[in-house]
């Protein structure tokens, strides 16, 4: 209609009311235009690469493993004290762009642009094709050091039995956890933790020459929000915790907790319910 009567003097043209829902409209559509676009363009990247967006979290922070064992000397340090080889691999699902594409969409190009076509299935969903660029028996992702569980807590199994024959009775059993619990309990008054965390990455790499320097500290001494391997962030920004996902679990600094803060948690939480 605006087309049709641009020719028309200004008096006869649209009215104000008009005129705002013109550019109400315009921005919107402006808006969702450059959402599809940049999803497009994502889409068809992820497509090309034959990588997920999680995916390609793994490959970002292989690269910063790479990079920081690079300047200490192929290694990082993993939990109690283990040295951790780290080594360059390459993605193994990138097999060529189009054979991407084709693997995800299909091999008839007509098709491709087609919206109910159907999504080329796959049989057992657990083989896909590889490049072959690294030895099939390394594991994708590569071994990462902030991600391994610790060792030093391991019960011993070379015996079957704690006690001895003596001691295997029920009342040596709740002596012993209730001695246990009250060093627990004195320990946690004492404002002692279990709780170890390693120093940041740009601290121990200051500290590589100094070997009597310890390489963990006792939590709480270090603000580790923003810094060190735990606050990784990908090329955009982002931590895992901005997607939802709580990244305090999956260290394995903080699997040790002691016996009285658990009860302390229950407690609080029973209470807590029993007042609401």
């Amino acid at each position: 209609m605006l087309w049709a009567g641009r020719n028309l003097p200004s008096y006869l043209g649209p009215t104000p009311t008009e005129l705002v829902f013109l550019f109400i409209l315009f921005v919107v559509n402006s808006v969702t235009l450059s959402a599809l676009a940049i999803l497009l363009v994502r889409n068809i990247w992820c497509l090309g690469g034959n990588v997920t967006t999680i995916e390609g979290w793994e490959i970002e922070r292989h690269e910063t493993l790479v990079r920081r064992a690079r300047a200490l000397g192929g290694y990082l340090d993993g939990p109690d004290g283990m040295r951790v080889k780290i080594r360059k691999q390459e993605f193994p699902y990138d097999i060529g762009i189009f054979q991407n594409m084709r693997q995800g969409m299909g091999s008839i190009l007509l098709l491709w642009l087609w919206p109910f076509t159907t999504t080329p299935s796959n049989e057992s969903g657990l083989e896909f094709e590889t490049n072959g660029f690294e030895d099939s028996s390394l594991s994708w992702p590569p071994p990462d050091p902030d991600r391994m569980p610790r060792l030093g807590n391991q019960p011993s199994f070379e015996q079957p039995f704690v006690y001895g024959a003596d001691m295997s009775t029920h009342q040596n059993n709740v002596d012993a956890f209730r001695r246990r619990q009250r060093e627990d309990l004195k320990r946690y008054d004492a404002g002692a933790t279990t709780s170890i965390r390693r120093r940041p990455f740009r601290e121990r790499y200051e500290k590589t020459d100094d070997r009597d320097e310890p390489l963990t500290s006792k939590s709480g001494q270090f603000d580790d929000s923003g810094s060190g391997e735990e606050g990784w962030r990908d090329s955009e920004g982002d931590r895992l915790d901005d997607f939802g996902v709580d990244e305090d679990a999956e260290f394995y600094d903080e699997d040790d907790v002691p016996l009285a803060e658990l009860l302390r948690r229950r407690n609080k939480t029973t209470q807590h319910n029993d007042g609401s």
